[in-house]
């Protein structure tokens, strides 16, 4: 298969797998936050009731759960795209 046709092949993947990601990333973080936080709810950058510390540490941990997500998931993607074409994607 062409290279061309492969890098095709894995925009579509990309993309859901992109959705998804976000959607996985997002549970995993409302359920680590209440688990370490013991709070239900994650600090809105501007409640002012709420300390920088709390909304720097919620963001960091939100941005590095994210990362590893994405990475998972985009990593996966290129192996099935691999799978299924036998090239890796661009």
């Amino acid at each position: 298969m062409s290279k061309g046709l492969s890098k095709v092949a894995y925009r579509p993947v990309g993309i859901v797998a992109g959705i998804a990601a976000g959607a996985l990333a997002g549970a995993i973080f409302r359920q680590v936050w209440k688990l370490t936080a013991g709070d239900g709810d994650a600090p809105d950058p501007v409640d002012e009731d709420r300390h920088w510390g709390e909304i720097l540490a919620a963001a960091a941990l939100q941005g590095a759960i994210f990362s590893v997500v994405r990475a998972a998931v985009d990593r996966g993607g290129a192996v099935g795209v691999r799978r299924l074409t036998g090239r890796w994607p661009d």
